[in-house]
């Protein structure tokens, strides 16, 4: 063992003895009990940011603890190769995007195995590669038989001048990201997942997840939106028309003045061809893309359609308008306005001078001005009918018997979940494995002819997708006839949505899934992400899992149990602004700080002396140029180092500060853990320990040892607070340091202690306990070295400090048995030389015992 600590020496070695000896290589088992511990797999976007190497590092602590505690663990790891950056990237750089990925991963795998994780390579998975999504492929023509997917024109992005469809991403300010061309609304044929047949499943799965935080199932619950209401059917006025709206509240229907329609709304498109007026409004509003969360806020602009809708009940004629804020892709694309209750359809009707018909009233019976604010909470009825003074449960049922006694109306559960659209209209993405024949039927490609490779030599121009462009790309045929190939590529949460039962059989080529594999690692122990993905993958995620159980590959319900979210990880962000007035970011690391006694900046200053403004801590990021490069900080301090900050700076599901003296702060204790393990080897224990042979204060060592191993076992094992066993671990290591190493049974509870120290580091850093366990003398390592028990008996104390107060005030501390009775704690109590000059010549009026803790007199005179 050298004398001092050097991590490059240490690592390097370490990581090629896993490797060479595929350490963690991962072979079912029946005969024990596993553990699947997934990481969501990274973009391979060129370099790992600290977000990965945290994510990550939670995951590989996991996982080797998992490991030391009995389990049969696999901890794979993948890349999810597709999406639209590549091919933005391979533009700027002349080249393709399959080349700029491929070099991407190999660079950030090595980066992984540079710190360390336990990874088995052998199940690595490449999302674009042909053997991973030709089962995608497959699948989807299996669902598609199964009449879970289908073909429907829907609203993109298209840019006229490079005659594209662009990504949400794509479009800057309304114009495109390239030519800053206005883009337009364009309805085109995509292809669609039904996910709504599964959301009441999903919903209710839910419930079953109490290992998954509750802000993740709130979210997931609020994006599938399950509402119980009613379908209503208008008639128009003069018309053999109908309008279908759905409501929640059916208790206001009294007080609807107006209907209110999406500018594709079949009535709103009838109503153009003869006003010129609401074309060009109609054309306004297809052309300015709406998202759902903006409805609230947007400026509501309208206009009359000319056409009526009767009320069914009162029969009254309510104008019928052009809304900017419907949307024809949510619910039935029209909606019953009921002013006096919904701030939106207040608001509109206020701009346009419609009418407000109040029929809720505060239940309290107090005054409301409708002209003045909206009553939107549940009340009493009023101004309907034989409806007034009910609530709003026997008003909600009352109404809706009676539509549907009138057979205008029925009951009905609805979802603000819509169905997946997994069309892609870009190129980097597996391509979908439909064709159309001449005569227009639309089949799918037989597993023969699967998978449909994309083209990986390509060039890219940055307007058109290759397979589009290459006519000669699309043509095939099916049974002899000509046919083409659909040009459309997956979504890319396809891909992600599957990888972690891939995982399990990543080599197996007869089909999807082994079942057999898939059934005995999944469903996954824990899956680790990042808070972001609560609504898209993860749901998908779900709600894939649930596919491949239908169709017999998986049988469990859910693919994890267990979800932590971890926090973003923040750093300084530091500016000084350009003579142009435009902020120049500077990288913390090439910055000089000035600090207060508390740590404080008071001071920033770059490498030329300018003085910066520091913006304080913000999320890493490239725009603000404060993202930390982990192979910077691995060269610089060691893996071990890094991994250890990560896990110590801050709870894991909690923003972790990026503090470059935490990191110094960090490596000095491994430094200090390193030079007591050389200390205790150059004169190591010669005799087993001893329990009944040590003294009082080698017994109390060693109860702070096994005490700190049953907090550290719990905080890493049940609790996941994996900071506060590291601060257990420096504590105890505090006390070690102080300790003698004089005679035999003190070095021999030293060599205990170090023996439980390194086990329980292991997890956290690896490489400097493997070297440290062989050099405290053992022969296997510590990878397959079991977690280490904490000693029952050694925590059991034989004496106890009592506090002693008079008068509330702390007059002593005594040391007392374990076993002393009451009596006997006071008469120790009161013969302590601190004490008895407090209670000399006076009066004892009240003595206040608290077992083995406390005693409390209160005197007079």
């Amino acid at each position: 063992m050298q004398q001092h600590y050097n991590p490059s020496a240490i690592e390097p070695k370490v990581q090629q003895y896993w490797a060479e000896n595929k350490v963690f290589k991962a072979v079912k088992d029946a005969s024990k009990e596993k553990y699947y511990c997934l990481s969501m797999l990274p973009y391979p976007s060129g370099r790992l940011h600290m977000g990965h190497v945290r994510n990550y590092t939670i995951g590989d602590v996991v996982s080797r603890y998992q490991r030391m505690i009995g389990k049969n663990v696999l901890q794979p790891m993948g890349w999810d190769a597709f999406g639209l950056p590549a091919e933005g990237a391979a533009v700027k750089n002349n080249t393709a995007p399959a080349k700029w990925t491929y070099e991407n991963i190999e660079y950030m795998k090595n980066q992984l195995k540079v710190l360390g994780f336990s990874y088995d390579w052998d199940r690595e998975v490449t999302t674009c590669r042909p053997e991973y999504y030709k089962w995608e492929q497959w699948f989807f023509t299996e669902l598609y038989k199964k009449g879970l997917v289908y073909k429907k024109t829907s609203t993109v992005n298209w840019c006229p001048n490079d005659e594209t469809v662009l990504a949400n991403e794509q479009v800057h300010e309304g114009c495109c990201w390239r030519c800053d061309t206005p883009v337009e609304q364009r309805e085109i044929p995509q292809w669609f997942i039904k996910i709504t047949d599964y959301a009441e499943q999903l919903l209710n799965g839910l419930d079953s997840l109490p290992q998954w935080p509750d802000q993740v199932k709130t979210m997931q619950r609020n994006w599938i939106g399950r509402s119980e209401g009613v379908q209503i059917t208008f008639k128009v006025k003069d018309s053999d028309d109908t309008v279908d709206v759905y409501t929640t509240r059916p208790d206001t229907f009294y007080g609807v003045t107006y209907m209110a329609v999406a500018a594709a709304h079949p009535l709103a498109t009838r109503a153009a061809e003869t006003n010129p007026a609401l074309a060009a409004f109609i054309q306004e509003c297809k052309n300015t893309k709406v998202a759902e969360a903006e409805l609230a806020t947007m400026e509501k602009k309208g206009m009359a359609t000319g056409l009526y809708a009767i009320h069914p009940i009162t029969q009254k004629a309510v104008p019928i308008w052009v809304a900017n804020f419907v949307l024809m892709h949510y619910g039935t694309g029209a909606v019953m306005a009921v002013p006096a209750h919904d701030p939106r359809d207040y608001e509109f009707a206020g701009k346009y001078g419609l009418p407000i018909s109040p029929v809720i009233a505060p239940l309290d019976g107090s005054d409301w001005d409708y002209s003045q604010a909206v009553f939107a909470e549940h009340g009493k009825l009023i101004n309907s009918d034989e409806f007034n003074g009910l609530g709003f449960e026997a008003a909600f049922n009352g109404i809706a018997d009676k539509l549907e006694a009138m057979g205008v109306a029925k009951r009905q559960v609805n979802y603000r979940l819509r169905d997946w659209g997994v069309s892609r209209q870009r190129y980097w993405g597996a391509p979908i494995p439909m064709m159309t024949l001449e005569d227009g039927e639309v089949v799918t490609v037989p597993l023969k002819d699967l998978p449909i490779i994309l083209p990986e030599d390509v060039q890219m121009d940055g307007v058109k997708s290759p397979i589009k462009a290459d006519p000669n790309w699309a043509k095939t045929t099916f049974e002899g006839k000509p046919a083409l190939k659909e040009t459309d590529t997956f979504d890319t949460f396809m891909e992600s949505s599957w990888y972690y039962a891939r995982y399990t059989c990543p080599q197996f080529d007869q089909a999807m899934l082994d079942a057999d594999e898939a059934n005995y690692w999944l469903p996954v122990d824990q899956y680790i992400g990042g808070i972001e993905h609560a609504t898209m993958h993860l749901l998908y995620f779900r709600f894939f899992h649930k596919l491949l159980r239908d169709a017999g590959f998986v049988n469990s319900d859910e693919p994890a149990e267990k979800l932590l979210c971890q926090g973003m990880v923040l750093a300084d962000a530091f500016y000084y602004t350009s003579p142009t007035n435009e902020r120049i970011w500077v990288s913390p690391t090439e910055v000089t700080l000035e600090k207060d006694e508390k740590g404080r900046i008071l001071k920033a200053f770059d490498k030329t002396g300018r003085e910066l403004v520091h913006s304080g801590m913000t999320k890493m990021s490239k725009s603000k140029n404060n993202g930390i490069d982990p192979q910077e900080m691995v060269d610089k301090y060691g893996a071990d180092t890094v991994r250890l900050f990560m896990m110590f700076a801050s709870p894991a599901e909690m923003t972790l500060e990026w503090q470059e003296s935490g990191v110094e702060g960090a490596k000095r204790f491994l430094g200090r853990l390193w030079n007591l393990a050389y200390e205790y080897q150059q004169n190591p224990a010669n005799v087993a320990l001893d329990p009944a042979a040590l003294s009082a204060a080698q017994k109390t060592l060693r109860r702070d040892v096994h005490k700190t191993i049953a907090k550290v076992s719990d905080d890493i094992g049940r609790r996941q607070t994996f900071n506060t066993a590291i601060a257990a671990i420096m504590e105890l290591m505090n006390k070690l340091t102080k300790a003698p190493l004089a005679d035999e049974q003190d070095r021999a509870v030293m060599a205990e202690a170090l023996s439980a120290v390194v086990r329980m580091l292991y997890p956290i850093t690896p490489h400097i306990c493997f070297e440290l366990w062989h050099a405290l003398g053992n022969k296997d390592t510590i990878d397959f070295a079991p977690w280490v028990q904490a000693d029952e008996s050694a925590m059991v104390e034989d004496e106890k400090l009592v506090v002693v107060q008079i008068n509330g005030k702390v007059r002593g501390k005594i040391t007392v048995s374990a076993n002393a009775t009451e009596a006997e704690v006071k008469a120790l109590a009161k013969a302590d030389e601190n004490v008895a000059k407090y209670l000399e010549n006076v009066e004892i009026v009240k003595e206040i015992y608290v077992p083995l803790k406390m005693v409390s007199f209160a005197v007079k005179g």
